[in-house]
């Protein structure tokens, strides 16, 4: 390439297992639509085992595929989502359709999210086949994996670290080392340790804009005025956090603001309407919403948060300056306690952990005093939102050597 000649337009291929939640979605679609914002022909290709991603808006130049999708169990195993089907029978129809994909799409550069293998070893086949081609594998991890004694043997058992070390030229943390170093407990010999930290960067945790509002959005009532968002993600597992808030204003009559809860798309329909009921005998104290994927528009206008503290809601959390409780889960995965308490150490957060108790009184004086918390910027840590612009940037990075290493293959 000379000098003079514009930069190669990258092809980003990003895989996202999606087993639960919305998590692993959202992350990836923060990240393709800035790859593509910042790096003009730049197309990315999200594919993606979430059954609710047609409900979510991508910038222009990022596409989807929707995989087959699973579902997990709380107690960590997996089914097909459709019970008919064996689990399998939809491996391998994933597996099929993510190498279609690559072989349509012809990425430069395909980058898979925390799992190095993909679900249930799914993406082996396009690894081999894409490390045989000289297109650019980046492993991308969020902050936190989860505790050594889980952790460990997960990774173990899936072959993870030998999978990372063989096939990814980089491999990013969405986060930082100061407040958590996921690869550190892993057991490596030197040799596998020395070329592991070679290849890794912790580019900051992403960053977080408001979207483009989508045509018609209508918002609650509440949200006109100063009011609390609960939000437990996508909700499969969040009962316990919005039970635990609804007894608080339930036993306490004087919380000052107002909360609105959004339940999340997986939330069991049962159990939501038991919430709803409660709530309607609060007298307009809480409002409730099932779903809302610009979601953002709310937690900018909120006075302060509650959440259970997965990745992304974290990240909205620093991003937008709110203050917030967070009451993180502890199964199947300590994931959000060790990024909560971390967080909390530093000053960002407010943590509640149900294991020291769920009286509604203690969720309650949380509650009065979330309004009088520190905004997060409040804190100095240099770097702490710089994720999105390194990613951006190592992706070009990578683009202009795989251009240079394809010229120079063609001339031999």
């Amino acid at each position: 390439m000379r000098v003079d000649e514009p930069a190669p337009a990258s092809r980003v291929l990003i895989y996202s297992h999606d087993t639960f939640g919305l998590g692993h979605l959202r992350r990836s679609r923060a990240i393709a639509n800035a790859i593509v914002g910042g790096d003009r022909g730049a197309r990315a290709m999200i594919v993606s085992g979430s059954p609710v991603i047609d409900r979510f808006a991508f910038a222009a130049g990022v596409r989807t595929v929707r995989l087959p999708p699973v579902t997990k169990f709380p107690d960590g195993n997996y089914a097909s989502l459709d019970p008919a089907v064996p689990l399998a029978r939809t491996v391998a129809q994933r597996s099929a359709a993510i190498a279609r994909t690559c072989a349509a799409f012809q990425p430069d550069l395909i980058l898979v999210d925390k799992e190095p293998a993909g679900f249930q070893g799914e993406l082996m086949p396009v690894l081999d086949s894409a490390a045989a081609r000289g297109i650019r594998l980046v492993l991308g991890l969020r902050d936190v994996l989860d505790d050594a004694d889980r952790l460990v043997p997960e990774w173990e058992r899936k072959g993870a670290i030998e999978t990372m070390a063989r096939f990814y030229d980089e491999i990013w943390v969405y986060g930082l080392s100061r407040i958590h170093a996921p690869l550190a407990a892993l057991p490596m010999d030197p040799e596998t340790a020395a070329r592991i930290d070679a290849r890794l960067t912790y580019t900051g945790y992403l960053r977080r804009e408001l979207p483009d509002r989508r045509a018609g959005r209508e918002e609650p009532a509440m949200a006109d005025g100063p009011f609390i968002l609960v939000t437990p993600g996508g909700g499969g597992d969040g009962a316990a956090l919005i039970d635990w808030v609804i007894a608080a204003y339930e036993a306490d009559p004087g919380i000052p603001l107002p909360a609105l809860i959004a339940f999340g798309p997986f939330l069991d329909a049962a159990t939501r309407d038991g919430f709803a009921t409660r709530i309607r005998g609060l007298a307009g104290r809480i409002a409730a919403i099932t779903f809302d994927s610009e979601i953002e528009f709310l937690m900018r206008k909120a006075a302060g948060v509650v959440a259970m503290g997965g990745y992304n809601t974290f990240c909205e959390i620093l991003s937008f300056d709110r203050r917030a409780i967070l009451v993180p889960r502890t199964e199947p995965r300590r994931e959000q306690a060790i990024r909560a308490l971390a967080a909390e150490r530093l000053g960002l957060v407010r943590v509640l952990l149900e294991e020291d108790g769920r009286a509604p009184e203690r969720m309650a004086a949380a509650l009065r005093a979330l309004p009088d918390q520190t905004e997060p910027s409040r804190v100095l840590v240099p770097g702490l939102l710089d994720g999105l612009e390194a990613v951006a940037r190592r992706v070009r990075a990578l683009a202009r050597a795989g251009d240079g290493q394809q010229a120079l293959r063609a001339i031999s």
